[in-house]
């Protein structure tokens, strides 16, 4: 998705930040620090640019060099936001986020939202995450997918494809990955419900 955004016709009209969740993270992954990401991504130049290297510089010459707290950085992320024309901010693995930090995250963007008809935020995440989307995001467009047994098998041969040390594994072993691998990961997606993809569009 992330591709096709890039590449698009449109793609110079568009800007795009992106974040993934890490439940191994948890101590970084907080939400001022998820929106500071987003905002690094969407601001390159212009006042604003200006305006978020200043509050950056004051926050550190005050007593104990803070970082910006979240409403600092939320106004700064509303503020480059509303002067671009189309804004993509995608969040993928959202079940990984620290259960601590989601429903704050999921406020913070949605207030982005809210602020400029030109955003958009794309969600990826196991079905867990799908009510707290829903209750927040009313028009949210969700779509399931699982991936196919043939998908899993077309991707483990190009990984076999590219080993550097094709001489350390036998036919046998590798039939046998081709064949196992692909039928376990199939079962676990059957038994964990399908993935999330979460558009969410706000009018």
């Amino acid at each position: 998705m992330i591709d096709d955004l890039c590449d698009g016709p449109c793609s110079e009209e568009i800007a795009i930040a992106m974040f993934y969740c890490d439940f191994r993270d948890q101590r970084e992954q907080t939400t001022t620090n998820i929106m500071g990401t987003i905002l690094k991504q969407l601001v390159v130049r212009g006042q604003v640019l200006e305006d978020v290297q200043k509050a950056f510089q004051k926050a550190k010459n005050e007593v104990g060099g803070r970082g910006l707290r979240l409403p600092d950085m939320m106004q700064m992320l509303r503020q480059a936001v509303a002067t671009l024309p189309r804004v993509f901010i995608c969040i993928d693995a959202l079940d990984e986020c620290f259960p601590k930090h989601l429903l704050e995250l999921l406020t913070s963007l949605k207030h982005i939202l809210q602020g400029s008809r030109g955003a958009r935020i794309f969600f990826t995440g196991r079905p867990q995450v799908q009510a707290e989307i829903e209750k927040r995001f009313t028009s949210s467009v969700i779509v399931p997918i699982s991936p196919k047994t043939h998908d899993i098998k077309r991707f483990l041969e190009k990984k076999l494809e590219m080993d550097t040390d094709s001489d350390a594994m036998s036919d046998t072993l590798r039939a046998d990955i081709l064949r196992i691998i692909p039928q376990r990961i199939s079962g676990m997606c059957v038994a964990e419900s399908l993935v999330l993809i979460s558009f969410t569009i706000l009018h």
